[in-house]
């Protein structure tokens, strides 16, 4: 795959509603470039929009926001999901989370299915990014 840079930015309301929207965009960003991750990155966006409606500023807030921004550069998939952030909520791995858990398995998917990932605060609020090599 040749080297390419920001493939497009998604702005959605925080609600629950709205995360099969964010799938169905990055979905769009994300054809054509035949990356061989791209359903796992779907499956991870779903689990960070998700976390974000639940657990940031942003899904308490009804005119909250989350931006999703997708980025290919030398056959590495970079998404940031951007949200309103949390002083009592901060992006945690739980260390109980089994495959079978009824719930709670975003990061700890994120975690097992990313090349890389982490988190950090902006003035603008949260970022939590992850990476998917092309291999």
């Amino acid at each position: 795959m040749k080297a390419l840079g920001l493939l497009g930015q998604v702005d959605i309301p925080a609600q629950v509603a709205a995360v099969p929207r964010a799938r169905r965009c990055v979905r769009g960003l994300l054809d054509g470039t035949d990356h061989p991750q791209a359903d796992d990155a779907l499956l991870l966006v779903t689990e960070l929009v998700t976390n974000s409606v639940r657990y940031s500023d942003s899904g308490r807030c009804p005119a909250g926001r989350i931006s999703i921004a997708v980025a290919v550069h030398d056959g590495t998939l970079h998404v940031d999901v951007i949200d309103g952030g949390s002083w009592s909520n901060r992006p945690t791995v739980r260390p109980e989370t089994r495959i079978d858990s009824g719930g709670g398995r975003g990061l700890w998917l994120l975690q097992e299915v990313a090349t890389a990932w982490g988190w950090y605060e902006t003035a603008a609020g949260r970022v939590v990014w992850f990476q998917l090599d092309g291999k």
